[in-house]
């Protein structure tokens, strides 16, 4: 069973960058689509930034489109997102998450409660940015 571990939230100034890792153990993440999800207290979660198993396609809420970067390194078996231009609206839990059922969950990052196609989760980190 694969585990996830996040790393590389905290607290940073408006217009910083952070990048987010999302470790992996107990399995390859070849074959699972992965997706950055973020929730606010009282918000619902959202997807962020999702990339698919096999040929790299990623998407991206319109709200980070341009500023934040997924991205799969294989061989050391880890996500990152990349986030650059950090708003204080940005400032939430970041979770990330995998499926083996890369195809559907890929396809459900997009809709609203599309976090429900993902069944293995890391713990979260949290990024704060203040203005």
């Amino acid at each position: 069973q694969v585990q996830l571990v996040e790393s590389g939230g905290g607290s940073v100034q408006a217009g910083a960058s952070l990048r987010l890792s999302c470790a992996a153990s107990g399995a390859t993440l070849d074959y699972y689509a992965i997706g950055w999800f973020r929730q606010a207290p009282g918000k619902e979660r959202e997807g962020v930034s999702c990339i698919s198993s096999s040929d790299g396609r990623s998407f991206y809420a319109d709200s980070v489109k341009g500023r934040f970067t997924i991205s799969r390194d294989n061989a050391k078996n880890t996500v990152y997102l990349e986030m650059n231009s950090l708003k204080p609206e940005d400032t939430s839990v970041y979770y990330c998450a995998a499926d083996r059922r890369a195809s559907r969950a890929f396809a459900a990052c997009q809709l609203r409660g599309g976090h429900r196609y993902f069944d293995i989760w890391g713990q979260g980190t949290l990024v704060t940015v203040s203005s």
